[in-house]
């Protein structure tokens, strides 16, 4: 296991980037913590690979340093980094059977007979393919293909860190949660840093201790799922994590007031800001009402999805989403929403701030 270490870290595919916008990973300073599990998340473009790749030694960066324990490995070759990464599609040799293809690393490096046979034994169970150890792997499905490759990735327990790219893409929709389980399960078992690259947030959130969030080649927050999902610290995350996503409302900021739509909103302090000013709101802390004060709404519609209901509004023009509990009724007349105050998040130019107008 390896403590990673990210130094000025930044990449371009144009051979002479002159501007921040020619950088396809812009900027980034960050330790990966030895033993931790990580969770790249972000769309297709923003940068999940490229940062992946450079970690592994697929790529040498345009600028910056990768650390392993301190050590300078840059420009070091994949196989000196003592890493095992799969891919989004399955890597495996055909005309080898399923122990075989599991077995291969290991004989590599030279492991004793007796421990190789423990281990494939263990991860056949994992991966559940006991039953097909001694088949080829020409023949097998896609998503068998691939278990297969998790699997090689997983045999190895002295490895510096496991890297995933979006490695269940082809995986059967049933087993994906039972081999996020067993990931899981893994990583409590040996320690291992994992890196693991999704643009499913349902992945992140369950695979992760930490969230690294990027967006349009830029880390916009890194943490917890629960700092993700209460704090939003740029408006990407607030509507990236959550289904259905934040609400953001455009708003005029006057110290301890927001206005939104003609109506004021208390704040919880005195803010500062400049910029484009936002106020978010996740559909959990919006409240429906018939009378008293609020925000202008019209419910457009109610759709009852079992566990609550999404009530579907509008607020000056723009689409906002609320959540009511199953059994929750619905005022007659509603025309008017209110925040619940521990759910409201300022914003300047996509930034969190904080009262204050300090960056949260």
């Amino acid at each position: 296991m390896a403590r990673i270490t990210l130094e000025h870290l930044a990449h371009s595919y144009n051979p002479a980037p002159k501007v921040e916008e020619d950088f396809a990973l812009k900027e980034l300073n960050h330790d990966w913590i030895d033993g931790e599990a990580y969770a790249l998340l972000g769309a297709s473009g923003c940068g999940k690979s490229t940062l992946l790749n450079i970690i592994s030694g697929l790529l040498i960066p345009s600028q910056g340093r990768v650390l392993f324990d301190g050590r300078d490995v840059t420009t070091a070759p994949t196989a000196d980094r003592n890493i095992a990464q799969v891919f989004q599609f399955p890597v495996v040799y055909d005309t080898m059977t399923v122990r075989e293809n599991l077995a291969f690393p290991l004989k590599n490096r030279g492991m004793d007979t007796a421990e190789i046979t423990r281990r494939v034994q263990k991860v056949g169970r994992m991966i559940d393919m006991e039953a097909q150890l001694d088949r080829k792997a020409r023949g097998l499905t896609a998503d068998a293909k691939q278990k297969i490759s998790l699997g090689r990735g997983m045999v190895r327990e002295d490895v510096n860190a496991l890297l995933f790219d979006e490695p269940l893409t082809v995986i059967d929709p049933h087993m994906k949660w039972e081999l996020r389980t067993q990931l899981k399960q893994l990583h409590q078992d040996f320690g291992h840093t994992m890196i693991y690259v999704t643009h499913d947030q349902t992945e992140a959130l369950t695979f992760a201790d930490k969230v690294v969030v990027m967006h349009g080649g830029r880390v916009v927050q890194i943490g917890t799922p629960q700092e993700l999902f209460e704090r939003p610290a740029h408006t990407f995350v607030g509507y990236f994590i959550g289904s259905p996503g934040m609400n953001l409302f455009d708003a005029e900021i006057e110290g301890s007031q927001a206005r939104i739509a003609g109506a004021s909103v208390a704040l919880d302090g005195h803010y500062t800001a400049q910029g484009r000013t936002q106020v978010g709101v996740r559909p959990e802390f919006i409240r429906v009402a018939a009378e008293g004060a609020g925000i202008p709404a019209r419910i457009r519609r109610v759709e009852d999805v079992g566990r609550h209901k999404i009530i579907r509004l509008e607020v000056d023009g723009a689409r906002v989403n609320a959540l009511a509990p199953e059994g929750a009724a619905i005022p007659a007349g509603a025309d008017r929403i209110t925040f619940a105050p521990e759910g409201v998040n300022v914003y300047a130019d996509d930034w969190r701030i904080s009262a204050g107008g300090e960056a949260a």
